[in-house]
């Protein structure tokens, strides 16, 4: 909450002409951006394009913002929305597989697996990554992007509703069942 409250004082702070403030949320974000733009996009040039085009319209348009939601879920909406216009206008399609290894760490069960170092276990590792690389891209839409939107990229429950505009009570139903499905397609990897 205090992160909140600290996006929101810098908002206020551009809205009332100040730029500085505007570069400390980009210093802020621009990693999660860029991280967020890299499931769309592969190119790294073309990825800081679409990051500097997102910084570049939310600034424009943060006159508007009005704070009803969290600064970085309406950031992150701008930047999704940008990649994808991105990607329309040069006549591409997001990737279907757009989880890394270091994403895998952060799902329940995985944790301990993706340490393990030894020879013999690396190719199980593999194998567990591309199990749950495939649970994911198998998942239906609104599952896929609510587990994306709660594991990977760390949003609340709340913020979660507002970006795919549903009740609460959906989005905690679309994880769980996500969740379930992805356990299901690696629990034969993953000792109890």
């Amino acid at each position: 909450m205090e992160n909140e409250d600290n996006d929101i004082v810098l908002v206020r702070r551009v809205q009332n002409g100040d730029k500085q403030a505007f570069n400390l949320l980009v210093e802020k974000y621009q990693y999660r951006i860029k991280h967020l733009v890299s499931r769309f996009i592969r190119d790294q040039v073309e990825q800081e394009d679409i990051v500097q085009e997102s910084f570049i319209k939310a600034y424009r348009a943060i006159s508007r913002f009005r704070g009803d939601s969290a600064f970085y879920t309406w950031l992150y909406r701008i930047s999704v929305n940008t990649a994808k216009n991105y990607l329309v206008a040069s006549g591409r399609r997001p990737p279907t597989q757009d989880v890394d290894m270091d994403d895998v760490v952060h799902i329940r069960g995985a944790d301990g697996l993706v340490e393990i170092n030894a020879p013999d276990r690396i190719l199980e590792n593999d194998q567990l990554v591309a199990a749950v690389k495939q649970a994911i891209s198998s998942l239906p839409e609104e599952l896929k992007e609510a587990i994306q939107l709660r594991e990977l990229e760390g949003l609340s429950y709340e913020d979660i509703a507002e970006v795919m505009d549903c009740p609460i009570g959906t989005v905690r139903s679309r994880i769980f069942r996500a969740r379930e499905a992805i356990e299901q397609a690696i629990s034969g990897y993953v000792d109890e």
